[in-house]
């Protein structure tokens, strides 16, 4: 009998293991998307000089649409109720039939990551494999780089005297409030239990509306959304460094990752706040299209 039921757990064991490491390359292969792809580095169209091009190596900064939308503390509050006009009357332009693609497609994709949930949960709760890496990434520690690493471009930056740095981490700042607007409304609309609830009502099939914390419900995931808004910034603004974009998306993906190892959020949590994270960021502060 014991022996029947340890061959049933170390079969759920690996059928757990096997949707864990599909759900990583998915999510590694979601990130590498959004890294920007050579045409993106201004190259994409050659008849077009660059004008970053007569620059030394080292102070070559390719600017991006963003830089006919200005930034600086004074203008930043006109700036932020912009963007949060254009980001609520969104659906207006899908009654013009526009974005159709992106949205069906990301939506379809959350709504499959759904049923990861009673395989990948169960292995993060069990699992000892990533015990340092939690300790090393948990919620406290990311949530101060995330904030760290603008606040640090903005010192620089003003203590080197390069206004693009200061505009870069301003930029920064404001995808961070937009992206936290966006996370506040839906963590309220949709009430969902993160992972250590259902572990312990043992159900993953009704975890939406449930959570009496509404504001810091689990879907979609706070840390991920703020983030890869940052990172997207730091890699839009300085992708003419090739390395840039990689750092910046890595951590933001490292940081996604420990939502799900630290079993704070579900992976269709994180998969939806890196979509909405680059999308804020690239389509809406930086106005990059």
């Amino acid at each position: 009998m014991q022996r029947n039921q340890f061959k049933r757990e170390a079969g759920r064991n690996r059928r757990s293991l096997r949707y864990v490491r599909l759900l990583v390359s998915a999510l590694a292969f979601a990130i590498f998307l959004i890294v920007p792809s050579p045409a993106l580095f201004g190259q994409d169209d050659p008849s077009v000089p660059d004008p970053a091009a007569a620059a030394p190596a080292s102070l070559q900064i390719i600017p991006s649409s963003a830089a006919q939308r200005d930034v600086s503390p004074r203008l930043l509050p006109a700036n932020f109720l912009r963007d949060q006009k254009n980001m609520w009357f969104f659906p207006g332009q899908l009654a013009k039939g526009r974005h159709w693609s992106p949205v069906v497609t990301v939506t379809a994709a959350t709504i499959a990551l759904f049923s990861t949930d009673p395989y990948v949960e169960p292995y993060f709760h069990h699992t000892k494999a990533f015990r340092q890496f939690d300790r090393a990434f948990n919620s406290k520690v990311t949530g101060q780089e995330t904030i760290a690493i603008p606040t640090a471009l903005y010192l620089v930056g003003l203590s080197t005297h390069d206004s693009y740095m200061q505009k870069t981490a301003l930029f920064a700042g404001e995808a961070v409030l937009d992206s936290e607007m966006v996370r506040m409304a839906m963590n309220t609309l949709t009430a969902r239990w993160r992972p250590e609830d259902v572990a312990r009502q043992q159900t993953y099939g009704h975890t939406f509306f449930r959570n009496k914390v509404h504001v810091g419900s689990s879907f979609p995931s706070g840390h991920t959304i703020v983030a890869v808004s940052v990172a997207t910034v730091i890699a839009r603004r300085y992708r003419s460094h090739r390395w840039v974009p990689w750092v910046a998306y890595g951590l933001a993906g490292t940081i996604g990752f420990s939502r799900m190892s630290l079993r704070t959020h579900f992976p269709s949590d994180v998969f939806l706040a890196t979509v909405l994270g680059y999308a804020i960021a690239r389509y809406d502060v930086l106005q990059d299209y």
